[in-house]
């Protein structure tokens, strides 16, 4: 990946085409399920949405191999899609772009009304 790339986001482009090809080819309840994941993660997302890469292609190189296996969708994530997402993420406590700008508001709050009363 060179500077460039990183800058205009085009290998996000092209990896995430790539991951939406491959989701293609998965029958269509493990499809249903890739969208669900997808949804459940993004808000552990960075700015960039780079940090979840890595996230998501183990993710969906489980849904290929299971479905290859021929379990269930249901076999392979059970009932919680959301609690599964929460711990590819981090676990339940993971942090998501709302916790960090709530802190960041916060500091700046804090900031502010430092000055003014001191």
């Amino acid at each position: 990946m060179n500077f460039w790339e990183t800058i205009t986001g085009s290998d996000l482009t092209r990896e995430w085409k790539a991951f939406e090809a491959r989701a293609e080819a998965l029958p269509a309840d493990y499809r249903a399920a890739w969208e669900q994941i997808k949804a459940h993660l993004f808000p552990y997302s960075g700015f960039t949405g780079r940090n979840l890469m890595p996230i998501l292609d183990g993710a969906l190189g489980l849904l290929e191999e299971t479905a290859a296996d021929g379990q269930s969708i249901h076999e392979v994530l059970g009932d919680d899609i959301k609690g599964f997402c929460a711990a590819l993420a981090g676990g339940e406590g993971a942090r998501t772009y709302r916790d960090r700008w709530r802190e960041q508001l916060n500091r700046n709050v804090a900031r502010k009304l430092g000055r003014l009363g001191g």
